[in-house]
């Protein structure tokens, strides 16, 4: 008997990144619009990529079929 394949979700491989030692790496928030608010030291590190932690990192590796 076959096993069947495990299919990624494909809105979260757009969403994350997985670093090479494991790490789960995603966009800042509040930085789709109304941008002329916030100041440019926030607008600069939101362009740095945040890593996931906990729960939610093992999630979305199970979502990228990892686990």
């Amino acid at each position: 008997m076959q096993k069947y394949k495990r299919k990624t979700r494909k809105g979260a491989v757009k969403r994350f990144k997985i670093t090479g030692t494991g790490k789960v790496l995603r966009r800042a928030q509040n930085m789709r619009h109304l941008r002329r608010k916030k100041s440019k030291k926030a607008i600069r590190h939101s362009r740095k990529p945040i890593e996931v932690t906990g729960k939610w990192a093992r999630r979305i590796k199970h979502m990228l079929g990892l686990r």
